[in-house]
């Protein structure tokens, strides 16, 4: 009966396909035992050594270490036991992979220097808690001691925030590192403040009519139709539009629509226009997992050229 067989180390490794050098080391290490040997002091195996082998071949290949492998061949540990416990381990391994391969194409991509690398290798390695600390610091520079006037604003803090998954893409990884050096810039932490304390003293001023839109939604809205279809914001044929979005801000500060007033107008939309802020918006799509979000860049640039040409 084939039970009854017992091979050589070199009729073992015809059948496992292994070497018999690797044969013999399993065997030295007591993870594959001889079942006898010749009476010249060679090993023989059991049938038995061609599963055991089967078993450790797969379990090395899926990385476990030798001792752990003993241990599951001679049962001291279950193998569900320890494949849940490489897989966590595993999944630690390739988010740091993901991590450094994120950083090492934003490297690449962006000619980044040694400082820059340093700071992008390290935001990427923040834990969650490290993660929302460094936002939280960002929302409270920009909206701190605005959300009990401005309630709204609480709502637009949430909306600001970044959730990286636990197993993100290298795309979000990428996203997230820049994001997260964004915020940290202090040129944009402080436009992002002047501009919510501009939205907010329009709110208040506002309040006694009931909520009112954000002026760069009723500008795109007011324009849209222009730029479809492609006036130049400096023709007389812009003048409707304009006229429209200028008279709602001059309702909204209850003043007349006059060139100091274009003026204010224009600065308002610059600071909205900032390309840091629509990037940051980007970014946090792409983090978060949400559509892309709509550009009001081509709207805000028409609208400033149309403001500069009338209130120059």
């Amino acid at each position: 009966m084939e039970g009854d067989t017992l091979y050589s180390i070199g009729e073992l490794a015809r059948r496992t396909g292994l070497t018999v050098k690797t044969i013999r080391f399993y065997s030295d290490r007591g993870i594959v035992a001889p079942a006898d040997r010749t009476p010249a002091g060679y090993r023989l195996y059991g049938i038995d050594a061609v599963a055991r082998l089967d078993l450790v071949r797969t379990l090395r290949e899926l990385g476990l270490d030798l001792s752990t492998i003993r241990k599951v061949v001679d049962r001291e540990l279950s193998l569900p036991e320890v494949a849940a416990a490489h897989a966590e381990a595993l999944a630690v391994q390739i988010r740091v992979l993901r991590l450094r391969h994120a950083v090492l194409t934003a490297v690449a991509e962006r000619g980044s220097t040694p400082e820059e690398t340093e700071l992008m290798h390290r935001l990427a390695q923040l834990s969650e808690d490290e993660r929302r600390r460094l936002v939280g610091e960002f929302l409270d520079a920009a909206f701190g001691g605005l959300v009990a006037a401005t309630p709204a604003f609480a709502g637009v803090m949430r909306s600001m925030t970044p959730e990286l998954p636990d197993n993100p893409d290298p795309e979000q990884v990428q996203a997230w590192v820049e994001l997260a050096e964004l915020s940290l810039d202090p040129e944009f932490r402080s436009s992002v403040r002047q501009l919510a304390e501009e939205q907010a003293a329009e709110q208040v001023r506002s309040a006694a009519a009931g909520p009112r839109r954000d002026i760069a939604a009723v500008v795109r809205d007011q324009v849209g139709p222009a730029l479809a279809a492609g006036i130049d914001p400096a023709s007389p044929q812009a003048d409707p539009f304009v006229a429209a979005f200028t008279a709602d801000y001059a309702h909204l500060f209850d003043r007349p629509d006059d060139i100091d007033l274009r003026r204010r107008l224009t600065a308002r939309l610059e600071c909205v226009n900032d390309p840091r802020r629509e990037r940051y918006l980007q970014l946090l799509a792409v983090v978060n997992g949400w559509p892309a979000p709509e550009s009001l860049a081509p709207a805000l640039d028409w609208s400033v050229q149309a403001l500069r040409v009338r209130a120059p």
